[in-house]
C-alpha cells in the first residue's frame, strides 16, 4: 500500500519473546578476554566510555560482581594525567567526556577515592570559557555535549561551586533554536542528542 513504510525485518513466530539476560551477560563478559581482537584494539580510542557503557549495562542486570573489578579500577587510575583528565586508554590524551566516563565508574563502583579528585575539578574548571561554555580539551572545540559532561562530573563529585553555573546555563540557553531544540553551539541545528542531554540537567544545579 503507498504511503505504508516497509519493514525490513519480519519477526518470526516462534522468535523468544522474553529478554535473554544470560546471553547478553556472556556477551559484555567476554570482552575481558578478547583483547587481542581486531575490535578491541581498534576501538581503544574509546575505551574508556565503552567500559562504562558496558559495566552500567552489567549492573542494570545485577551482574556487575561478573566483571574483573580490580583490573578496571587500576586501568581508570593509570588513564588520569597530571592535568587531572582522563584519557580514553592508557597514554591518549585528556578530555572531558572520558573524564566524566571514569568519574562515573568510580562512582559505580564507590570507588572514587582511588582517584585525585581535586585535581579532576581543576581539569573541569580549566576547560570553562569567558561566555561560560565548556572545551572539551585543551585544542579548544566547544560543544553543548562538553558543557554536559563538565557539569555532570562535578555534579557527581559533589563540586558544582567550581565553575560559573549562571554562565554555563546562559551559554545553554543561547544554544536553543526557533523549534525548540539545541544546538551544539549559538546558530547550530538542532539535534535530539542535545536536547536529551540538557532535560535532566537544570535540576541538578538548583
Amino acid at each position: 500500500m503507498a504511503g505504508m513504510p516497509i519493514k525490513d525485518v519480519i519477526i518470526k513466530e516462534d522468535a523468544p519473546r522474553s529478554l535473554m539476560l544470560e546471553k547478553h551477560i556472556e556477551y559484555i563478559v567476554s570482552y575481558q578476554s578478547k583483547k587481542e581482537d581486531y575490535e578491541y584494539i581498534m576501538t581503544e580510542y574509546l575505551r574508556m566510555s565503552g567500559m562504562y557503557w558496558g559495566l552500567t549495562a552489567m549492573d542494570l542486570m545485577n551482574s556487575l560482581d561478573r566483571m574483573n573489578k580490580q583490573e578496571v579500577l587500576e586501568f581508570v587510575k593509570e588513564c588520569q594525567h597530571d592535568c587531572g583528565g582522563f584519557g580514553a586508554s592508557v597514554h591518549h590524551d585528556p578530555h572531558l567526556l572520558y573524564t566524566l566516563s571514569a568519574i562515573q565508574i568510580l562512582i559505580l563502583y564507590n570507588c572514587i577515592e582511588l582517584i585525585d579528585v581535586e585535581r579532576a575539578v581543576g581539569y573541569v574548571q580549566s576547560l570553562q570559557l569567558e561566555d561560560g561554555s565548556f572545551q572539551g580539551d585543551k585544542w579548544g572545540e566547544v560543544d553543548t555535549r562538553f558543557s554536559f559532561c563538565a557539569i555532570a562530573c562535578l555534579c557527581l563529585l559533589g563540586r558544582l561551586e567550581a565553575v560559573d553555573i549562571k554562565k554555563a546555563t546562559d551559554f545553554v540557553l543561547s544554544c536553543m533554536n526557533f523549534d525548540g531544540g539545541f544546538g551544539c553551539r549559538p546558530g547550530s541545528e538542532s539535534h535530539s542528542d542535545l536536547l536529551l542531554s540538557w532535560i535532566p540537567v537544570p535540576s541538578q544545579w538548583t
